[in-house]
């Protein structure tokens, strides 16, 4: 202890490192971190290579950016340079200053940065095996290659080009006992699936600011939002968030599966599916940090994801300069809004929310005719205190039909209804969409033409000969009575004279 009573208590490398590898990263992750990198220095080109070997595969990350001098590369290789609480380049992805260490240690043992720059090819590395074979301090970093990568270094440097090369050696947190080469392949696919959602921003468009490469096969966007996807029953403008710059939010309702071709709704189920993708989509500088999230928001406690949501996602935009704000995370994958505008981001989620119930619902289609009229529903929700009923409308034909021809045994008919409206399988209903993925079939969906019409017959029917309408008219009810609206063909087809073959039918 000095006279000051100060103690000097630096941390001990190998111990500390060790700590860090644990904070969370996944190989995509990790790898997206890297190439947040490139991106700040101006890099248009990002080529990734995984090369299998079995415990000596290593990945190489290659990009044309700036390049590094002497000095900049020395300082991007030590831990805790940057202060976060530094003003930044409102361009910067970056934050602690910890993110191309941390990534990569939580992946590999051996981390080497070689960089052509001002000052020709530099090169360092980590080993994180000497750090733990160290005394003292130990923060021993390292310079030029280890003897097994330096060929690689060397091809690297003889290009004469601009950029940098981040190496990763001794896969020890990848390559187990039990990996294979199968299961290398597979991470390359879980990657390229990551990597093309977290920069799709930058991947989009017919001149892309960012060109992503893997073993020379180019990663295509993929957008949450399906933008420009004509069978979207709904997406927002975008809003400000009031008193805060630079926040901004879009929400958007996706189509149903009945909408969407079988290959148009795989692709947009995104890498964890269709459940697990709805909520908000939190960019920095257009850059993906939470990917499908309701970020702790809700009336009361907060939302949980499930099936009657999952066509809801909202895109919300936050500027770096927010960061500790929405206490973001070393790793990039959290983020909670500041109270200032839970209020606000709730009131949004929620329409959002009822829309996309609401076209869950539906199977896609609004409750409304091609010509925007509205269509007359067996079933009614009724919300009371304790919660919501769903009735049996006696208004819709096929249920006035009865009730006015049922003369005596209207009482019987009437406690028919009653048990069948209070006897609603709903925790069934629910319990076979979670574990089927969607909704039951209704509406005559999969039954052929004929089942339909066999229905319609006995409808237009009692309409013409038992209510004394025009043919006319009962045709125009029956466009805008549910499920018939989706049938117009079979109802067109309809005889101006039905007869009691028809009835029978």
């Amino acid at each position: 202890m000095n006279k000051s009573g100060v103690r000097h208590a630096p941390p001990r490398a190998g111990a500390m490192v060790e700590a860090l590898r644990g904070l969370g990263y996944s190989t995509a992750t990790a790898l997206a971190d890297i190439i947040d990198n490139s991106i700040a220095a101006r890099a248009s080109i990002v080529d990734l290579r995984f090369v299998w070997a079995g415990k000596f595969s290593h990945v190489e990350i290659q990009d044309n950016g700036d390049g590094m001098s002497a000095a900049q590369l020395d300082c991007a290789m030590r831990l805790g340079e940057k202060n976060p609480l530094h003003q930044r380049s409102e361009n910067d992805l970056g934050r602690f200053g910890l993110g191309l260490k941390t990534a990569s240690f939580s992946q590999c043992r051996r981390l080497t940065v070689a960089t052509l720059g001002t000052d020709g090819l530099q090169c360092l590395r980590w080993d994180l095996d000497v750090l733990a074979a160290g005394e003292g301090d130990g923060w021993h970093l390292l310079e030029g290659a280890d003897g097994s990568s330096a060929a690689i270094v060397d091809s690297f440097g003889g290009h004469g080009v601009r950029g940098t090369l981040v190496l990763w050696e001794v896969l020890d947190r990848v390559v187990t006992d039990s990996f294979r080469e199968q299961d290398y392949l597979d991470l390359i696919d879980r990657v390229d699936n990551h990597l093309a959602m977290v920069f799709h921003r930058f991947l989009e468009g017919t001149r892309p600011r960012l060109t992503l490469k893997i073993n020379g096969k180019r990663v295509l966007p993929w957008d949450p939002f399906l933008s420009g996807q004509p069978a979207k029953p709904w997406h927002s403008p975008a809003a400000s968030a009031p008193g805060m710059p630079g926040v901004e939010v879009e929400c958007h309702v996706l189509p149903h599966k009945d909408r969407l071709t079988p290959k148009e709704y795989e692709a947009a189920q995104g890498p964890d599916g269709w459940t697990a993708q709805q909520g908000f989509y939190v960019y920095r500088n257009q850059r993906l940090l939470v990917a499908g999230s309701w970020l702790g928001l809700g009336q009361g406690r907060g939302w949980t994801k499930d099936e009657a949501h999952k066509l809801a996602r909202i895109r919300l935009d936050i500027p770096n300069s927010a960061d500790a704000e929405w206490k973001i995370d070393i790793r990039k994958s959290t983020a909670r809004p500041p109270v200032e505008v839970r209020a606000w981001l709730v009131r949004l989620a929620e329409e959002t929310r009822i829309r996309a119930r609401r076209a869950f619902a539906h199977r896609g289609q609004a409750p409304r005719t091609r010509n925007g009229e509205e269509v007359v529903q067996a079933w009614q929700s009724e919300k009371f205190i304790g919660g919501v009923r769903y009735r049996i409308d006696p208004d819709h034909p096929a249920v006035r039909a009865v009730l006015d021809e049922a003369n005596a045994l209207l009482p019987q008919v009437k406690a028919m209804l009653r048990v069948l409206e209070e006897t609603v399988p709903v925790q069934r209903i629910w319990l076979d969409t979670a574990e089927n993925h969607e909704t039951p079939r209704t509406s005559f969906a999969g039954e052929a033409p004929d089942e339909v019409t066999s229905v319609l017959n006995v409808m237009y029917r009692n309409m013409v000969v038992r209510k004394g309408m025009s043919p006319v008219l009962a045709r125009s009810r029956l466009l805008v009575t549910e499920p018939f609206q989706n049938y117009p063909e079979l109802v067109a087809a309809l005889p101006d004279s039905p007869t009691e073959k028809d009835q029978a039918k």
